[in-house]
This record gives structure tokens, sequence and C-alpha cells, in this order.
């Protein structure tokens, strides 16, 4: 049976991101995958790398100072991937957030961000509005510009996966995890590969399967704590007409959710919705309703768009947020990521649940010093925050 030090279950970005992360600090690593990297939440999120500036409302400010931090090292190891572009928030009569409200809270984002050139903002003057796309100018008031960052979150997952094999870490995909065996010093770890079966030892299990790490954790013997989660569907749809300036972050005219409206391979992507969702995480999908609530956006901000129908879609995906179980709603609910351990001292399991694109580097960062007293002395070979992250070939 083949020894590991560090196995991992889910080919997400936090999969990727630890098994980068092990990789580097000089483990042998496994990931194993079900079916392909970045399959499920991973390719469905906002393709943003953002500093979390919503976040601000909530008081989550270590979040955002961490989120501000982690897109500066995106935004120089992973320059082919993750590109700065200008955001618009247009502020009418109606509009719930007031300019000053929205700059008070730029500013203290800009602080967070050790006022960096990539933090700066200001308003679009008067006479630019007309270069917005076409955004709507009857009863706009002001429009305030700032910048984050856009990018392909499948291509940025496969990309980590490139960097973490270049040292020497392996992939078991299309492999499905069937269940694990605790042991007094490690996990012995059930999988199948094609129609073989297949066993590995590891010092230790990540459980980086997303929406389908409660059922991951349910499957180890003897049973572990498995925390209380609900999972949130996110929609996102694909318009066949352009954007070209930037990225329009808006408040929903229903509802005043913050939705944002941006370019996206010529195209133009929406999104997204908070829905709570209770079935099959295989079986997620836009629903109706929350196509046409998008729908409504792109019409309600966009003049050129109001003709747009559900059959003007020429493209639509559902993802699952993974937030901690509560009554509130998803907007208020914490973002930061929860990690559990079989034990306090050296554990044998570690378990990701939920997470942000943005915060994948950090968050394996962090799994590694919760794991680092279950493994043995490794040279280093590399620092994650100096990789070069290179377009998947």
């Amino acid at each position: 049976m083949k020894q590991y030090d560090v196995v991992i279950v889910g080919g997400g970005i936090h999969g990727a991101g630890v098994l980068q992360a092990a990789a580097a600090a000089g483990y042998s690593a496994l990931l194993i995958e079900k079916t392909a990297l970045a399959n499920g939440t991973s390719s469905r999120s906002s393709k943003l790398i953002h500093g979390g500036l919503r976040y601000l409302e909530s008081g989550q400010f270590a979040l955002v100072r961490e989120s501000l931090r982690e897109r500066a090292i995106h935004l120089r190891i992973a320059a082919e991937l993750v590109e700065l572009k200008p955001f618009f928030i247009p502020v009418y009569r109606d509009t719930r957030r007031r300019p000053w409200q929205l700059k008070l809270g730029l500013w203290m984002y800009a602080l967070l961000g050790g006022f960096d050139a990539s933090t700066r903002f200001g308003t679009v003057p008067k006479r630019e509005w007309p270069s917005l796309d076409g955004l709507e100018t009857q009863g706009l008031q002001a429009v305030v510009r700032y910048h984050d960052a856009q990018t392909d979150d499948a291509e940025l997952t496969r990309a980590v996966v490139q960097s973490a094999l270049s040292l020497g870490a392996e992939v078991a995909m299309p492999a499905s995890f069937t269940g694990a065996t605790l042991s007094p010093d490690g996990v012995t770890v059930a999988y199948r590969s094609g129609d073989s079966p297949e066993e590995c030892a590891a010092r230790v299990l990540i459980n980086a399967a997303g929406p389908w790490a409660p059922r991951v954790a349910a499957t180890i013997q003897p049973g572990i704590f498995i925390p209380a989660v609900d999972l949130v569907q996110g929609t996102h749809i694909v318009l066949p007409f352009a954007v070209a300036a930037g990225i329009y972050y808006v408040e929903s005219p229903t509802d005043g959710r913050a939705v944002f409206v941006m370019p996206w391979y010529g195209e133009t992507m929406i999104g997204t919705t908070e829905t709570p969702y209770r079935g099959e995480p295989d079986e997620v999908h836009p629903l109706p309703e929350e196509e046409e609530y998008l729908l409504a956006v792109a019409r309600h901000y966009f003049p050129a768009f109001k003709h747009l129908t559900r059959e003007h879609i020429t493209r639509r995906f559902a993802g699952l947020r993974v937030l901690p179980a509560a009554n509130e709603t998803a907007f208020d609910r914490s973002r930061e990521t929860i990690f559990t351990t079989d034990r306090d001292t050296k554990p044998r399991v570690l378990g990701i649940y939920g997470g942000k694109l943005t915060g994948w580097r950090a968050a394996a960062s962090l799994v590694m010093e919760r794991i680092s007293a279950s493994l043995p002395p490794r040279p280093r070979r590399a620092a994650t925050d100096q990789l070069i992250l290179r377009r998947p070939t």
C-alpha cells in the first residue's frame, strides 16, 4: 500500500491549494477527484478575486484585510490569469447606499489594503457617463469607481494543480473516494479508480470536497465531528451582448441585494442569487425564478437589455456555497472558512467547509499549520506566495 503524507479529497480550488501547499512544503501528496478539476463550485463562481468590499457592512474586517492581501499576491504571481478591472457602482435617487457611504466604505477598503495603488477610488465625471455601456441615466446621481480583479476560476484551479504537479504531487482522476479508516497514527484511504478498488495510507486526510464535504466526512470510521452547514445556491446567466467599460456592482431592483454585471468572453455575465438548497449537490441547476431575477437586474440598469427574455440566455450555471447553519439570510452570514479536525493534537483528518475563491492560498497555508504536528520534518521546496501560476497547457 502506497504511503503519502497528505491525501486530499476534492479537486476544487481549496483541494488544489492544499495539494500545492503540501508539495511546496516538501510533503508527498495525492489529490483524489471524482470527475474533473473545478467541476463543482470552483467553475461556477462570480470569477472574481476581490477584496470583499461588501463584507465591510457586516463587520468582517479581518476577511477584507486577508482578501486584499491575497488579491495583491494574485496580481503578482498569476498575472496571466488575474486582471485588475474597473468596477462601477451607480447611485440613483432610490439606491440604498448613498455616495458618502460608499466613499467611506472605499476609504476603509483602501486603509485595509495599505493604500496600495490598486485601492484608489473616485467618482466618474458626468461627461463620461455615456461611455458606461448604455447605463441607465434617468435618476442617476453619481457613479463611484474603484478596482478589483477578475479571473477564470476553472483555469486558476487547473493552474494551481499544474504548479503542484511540477513539485512532485500526484492526482488520481477520475477516482471516487469511498471511505477512510482511522488508526492511531494516520488514515487508510479507500477509493475507486475506474473499476478498480484502490487503497493508500496517509498521515493526514484533507476533506476539501466542497458541498460534498459532509458526505465525505460521514464515510470516515470511527465517526468524526461534522459541522452544521447550509448549502446556498448561486446562479449566473450569460447574455449575448457585451459590457466593455468594466464590471458593474449594482443593487437588485427587487430586494436590494448586490449583483455583478460583468464582461465575460465577449458577452455579459450576471450573478449571483442566494437560494437555500436542500437537494443532492450533483443535481444543482438554475431555477427559472433565479434567471428572471437576474434578467430584471439587466433590464433595470441597461435600457438595451429591456427586450431580453430567458430565451436570450446563452449560458446558465449554478454553484453551491457552504455556509454556517443559521436562521439569518445568506448575505449576513460569515464567509470565514470553517476548519474542523478529528482531534486537537496531531489531527488525522482536517475538513474545509466554505471559503472564498480569493482566499484559497491563505486557507491552504492555514491547513498546513494546523496539520504540521502530524507530519515529519521535510525540506521545503518553495513558498506558495512566490510560485508563478501560468495558464494551463
